[in-house]
Formats: C-alpha cells, structure tokens, sequence
C-alpha cells in the first residue's frame, strides 16, 4: 500500500455532516462548551436541507386551534404503526419551542397579518384525532429549508466552531467496538486527517441516489451508512423508502407539498380530481404514500396524461398570480425551469420520486446508536446519529410532510444537550492504535488504483435502475427476488470499477466511487430487507401482501451487509410506550397500547 501521511485532530464531539441536523448539533455543542469540528463535503449552505421546501411542522395553533397531542397522534398513524412512541411524544412536545427558538435565532418566517408565524396545512396533519384539517406547518414562503440552514450556519459560526469545508469523510475509526473517531480526506489539497473525538455524530442525509429518479442533491450517498455497514453495525427499517407524489415529470425536482396545502389539486387524462376516490376525506392532502400509490393506480389503468399517458397534472393556476407569487415563488420558478411550465397558466407535469429515506442508523431518542448482539440491545459506545441518516424512530414505515425539517433540529438539539450533559470538555482521550486507519486507508488505496474495466457512472446507472424498477412503489416477490439477483450481479461488478484519476487533489472520479460504494451497501440493505418484509405497511407496498400485519410485523428490521453483498436480519421492538403520561387525554381509540 502506498504511504499516506495522516494529520491528527484531537476534539470533545465531531459531527459528519452540515445539514440541518448537523448544523444544530454542531452550534448545540458549541454553546455547551465543547470543542468541536464539523465536517462536510459541501459548504454548509450548499447541504441539501437548503432544498427543503414546505416547512416545519409544529401545534402553535396560530392560524387555529391544535395541540401536540393531535400532532403525535397524525405521527404515529402516518408511521403505520411503526413509528417509536416514545421518540414521537418528544418531537410533538419540544416542536413549538424548537420553533420559536428557530424564530429567535433568525429564521424569516412568513407571517400572518397579526405578525404571527404563518401556518399551512399539509398531508395527514389533522386536529381533534383526524376530524379536521391542522395548519401545522410553519413556512418560510417555500424556502423553509434555507432559510434555516443560513440561519443554523450562522449561529454555529457565532458560536465559534471549527469547520472542516469540503473534507469528505472515509470511515469510522473503531477500536474494540468503541467508535473513537473518523478518517477524511481534504478534497482541495489532498491531505488525510484522523479526527480523535469522545463522540462522534453522523449527520450525513439520505441516500436517495441510489435511484434513477429522485428529488435528492447528487450529494445524497448515505457516506454515514456506509459507514456504519463497514463497521460492522445494523442499518434499520431500510425497507421504507418514501416516494413523494410531486416530483417533475422528467426531471424529478421537488414540488412542495405546501402547493397542495395552498390550495393545488391533481387531475388526471379526464380532468379528474381522482383523489377524492381514494381519500374521500383529506383528499389531496392525504399522506404522501397514499397519493403516490393513487396517482401509480391511475397511470396504471391508463388514466395518466400526456403522450405515454404516464405523469399526472398538478394545478395551481386557479390560486391566483398574487398567491403564487407570494407564498410559492420557488415552485413557479422550478416549474418554469424543469418542466417550461407557467404555473399562472397551465398545470405542472408530476410523478412520484424517491423522497426519503425513514431507514438509517438505529439510534434512541439522545441520538446514541444502537445494535444488537447475542440477543440484547446495545449501545455503540462513541457513536451517535442525527438526521435522515438516524433512524429514531419518529417516522416509522412513512414520514409525514413537515416532519423531516422538525426531526433534524429537535434531535439536532437533543445530541448536543446529551452529549453536553455526558462529555466533559477537554477531558484526556485513549490513543489511537498506530494502525486504526489501516483498513480505511487499504480501501482508499485499492479504489485509488482500480484498474478495471468498468467506470463508476456505469455502475451507478446499474444500480439505480434496478432500485427504480424494483424496489419501486409497488414492490411483489418476485421482482424483489428479481432485484436481488440483479443487485448482486452489479454489487460483484464494483470490484472491476475503474479509476483512471490516481490523485488525490478534487479527483471528482475517486469521490464517486467512494460514495458508490456507500450507495452499494444501502442499496443492497433496502432491497434485501423489502422483500423479508411479508407485509404491507406505510410506505412498503407488497402487491402479493396486500395487507399490514401487526402479529407478525409489528418490529423493526435491522439489516447488515457485509463485504460480500451477504445480508442478515434481527429485529427491534416497537416502542408502544410513551415517554409520560400526558398523552392519557388522548382518546383510547386514538391510542394504539
């Protein structure tokens, strides 16, 4: 192996990620006294949370009446059940004061004519236990995710902590199954750097790349599940995988659910506003995978619009050019640069695509990773998750919209209060073995030199086919069984990858073949744990188990992978107990325990 030079950096956390979870960590800790560095691929306004549109959910009640006891229940049945009761009692709670502290800090909220922050309805938000429409969800016009993440950016930096910009982290450093730190790579020079740390947290997003379709950053690799994989750990829940009704046709770019919250409808190749069909009640509001399913029905049965009759049309035109322009400014713009379209005028051409990610890092309500060994739910020592890439779990089998941009800065704040409350600053760390990046910087230097005959984009257009075609919206079987053997065919493939860039200054072509080898492993995770799922539930539709199964299950799936491609299973329970007793108002039927 060629000699690599290492930089050593010794701090209290790290935190793997810019994001909206990472950012709100990262000042979180700093405020707390702690040293510590954040590292990131991108710039942190460039992280993808600056793509979020709608908003963020929160029972403020300003634009009427609500209570975070609606809110958790609208959580746990959009989750089907599998959402983590604990978790979500402590998301609802904490929403409104993770709100106005947001407001405080400086996000620009939109604003009612009281001068309240102004609130819009979205799918599957509900008061009084379903019987009405809840506007929940706090906006920022449609720029909700950026304007947060300039804001947390902010804020960090005011809080004086280090930022590691463009350094893309490689893997876990482990010792004796304590994670003790991380290894990356300085994009711009190409130098290597150890990061020591009491607690390292993984804020890394999604994977939603894995996909031909999706409304995800090309950024979005999952590198902190890969990482975990690679360290021998367990990816959760990998199976539910969330399609948003809304992409552009053609292009996939996000069209917020905060269009239909405004007012927007979908029609079909009659004109019809099918989802009154399906949902007779929430109708266009209902919960994402309930209309992405609808609208896959219609194109199915040969309702769909256009040439190929394969996309649905969502209107906008009837709310007026003063209500676009000032509550959906991004999406006239999107629409007019993706899809040619003037939103004013004409209808938007949509299909569903890969949104979200519910599976991630086991971890519990502090953000503490967790595994299973020997029978018994452990605690990975050192290692914490945040984010899309955590699996708390307060999505459970479907996330609901307006949900993604709460969990990041509740639990955000909540890795930085317990590791303020257990870490302490400055406190002397064990040294690192001489050769605890070996196995890291081994696979650095194989993918490095590949020399094989097939690129990285050839691969990575492999995968994302297959998931697109089988680990689909509707999933059966066999094209489960059908995607596993084709997975394993392009899994095998990535040992003859080629490299033909052997630096290691912005080697665009080493960076993807790192991040496809941690899409490579999630890749494999979701279609091998859909198809052991035998049921239907929230997001994971099986054609051939049409129905939702609570006696066989109602568990989490944690899922390794190996170097092989080999998967194997264990399963978590779902935690039907709540944190207190608060929730005793809600309805015994609104309960599930």
């Amino acid at each position: 192996m060629t000699a690599y030079e290492l930089t050593d950096h010794t701090y209290d956390v790290v935190v793997v990620g810019a994001g909206g979870a990472g950012l709100r960590a990262t000042f979180g800790l700093a405020e707390a006294g702690l040293s510590t560095a954040c590292l990131t691929k991108v710039f942190p306004t460039r992280s993808h949370t600056v793509a979020a549109q709608g908003g963020i959910s929160a029972a403020l009640g300003n634009m009427g009446a609500d209570d975070w006891r609606w809110h958790m229940y609208d959580t746990v049945k959009g989750s089907d059940w599998l959402g983590d009761q604990d978790a979500i009692e402590f998301m609802c709670k904490e929403a409104p004061a993770a709100v106005i502290e947001l407001e405080h800090y400086g996000v620009p909220f939109s604003r009612t004519e009281s001068g309240k922050i102004y609130q819009r309805p979205f799918g599957g938000m509900t008061t009084h236990f379903g019987k009405g429409i809840a506007q929940r969800t706090c906006a920022a016009a449609d720029r909700t995710g950026h304007a947060m993440l300039h804001t947390l950016y902010q804020q960090a930096l005011k809080h004086e902590a280090s930022f590691f910009i463009e350094y893309f982290a490689l893997d876990l450093l482990m010792q004796d199954g304590v994670c003790r730190g991380v290894l990356a790579l300085d994009m711009a020079n190409g130098t290597l750097h150890r990061f020591r740390a009491q607690k390292v947290i993984l804020a890394t997003g999604g994977y939603g790349r894995a996909w031909f379709s999706c409304t995800s950053a090309h950024t979005c690799t999952g590198d902190g599940g890969g990482m975990v994989l690679r360290a021998g750990l367990p990816l959760q829940d990998m199976e539910f995988v969330q399609f948003h009704p809304t992409g552009i046709y053609g292009a996939g770019c996000l069209i917020t659910e905060g269009s239909r919250g405004e007012g927007g409808y979908l029609t079909n190749a009659a004109g019809e506003r099918f989802m009154e069909r399906y949902a007779p009640n929430a109708k266009d509001l209902a919960s994402r995978d309930v209309v992405s399913r609808s609208m896959t029905v219609e194109i199915r049965e040969g309702r769909g619009v256009g040439r190929h009759k394969d996309h649905i049309h969502l209107h906008l035109e009837h709310l007026g050019a003063d209500v676009i322009k000032e509550r959906l400014p991004g999406i006239a713009e999107t629409a007019r640069i993706f899809a040619n379209v003037d939103v004013t005028r004409e209808p938007i051409p949509v299909l569903p695509t890969v949104h979200y990610n519910m599976g991630g890092i086991p971890c519990n309500v502090h953000g503490e990773a967790v595994t299973r060994s020997n029978g018994a739910e452990q605690i990975v020592p050192g290692l914490m998750a945040v984010g899309e890439a955590a699996c708390v779990s307060v999505h459970g089998a479907n996330r609901l919209g307006s949900n993604s941009l709460l969990d990041l800065v509740v639990f955000g704040r909540e890795a930085a209060r317990h590791c303020a409350a257990t870490v302490v600053a400055g406190a002397p760390q064990p040294k690192l073995r001489a050769d605890a990046a070996e196995p890291a910087l081994a696979r650095l230097d194989r993918l490095r030199h590949a020399r094989g005959t097939r690129r990285t984009s050839e691969i990575r257009l492999d995968m994302q086919r297959i998931m697109q075609s089988d680990a689909a919206v509707f999933r059966t079987g066999a094209t489960l069984e059908e995607g596993k053997r084709r997975l394993a065919q392009v899994f095998d493939s990535f040992a003859d990858v080629q490299v033909s860039d052997r630096s290691l200054v912005w080697n665009t072509d080493l960076i993807e073949t790192l991040e496809l080898d941690n899409l490579l492993g999630q890749a494999v995770a979701t279609m091998h744990s859909a198809e052991n799922r035998k049921e239907s539930r929230g997001a994971h539709a099986r054609e051939d188990f049409p129905n939702r199964d609570d006696e066989q299950w109602m568990k989490h799936t944690l899922c390794w992978v190996d170097e092989r491609g080999a998967s194997r299973f264990d399963y978590r329970g779902v935690h039907l107990e709540t944190l207190t007793d608060e929730v005793e108002s809600i309805p015994p039927k609104a309960r599930t325990y």
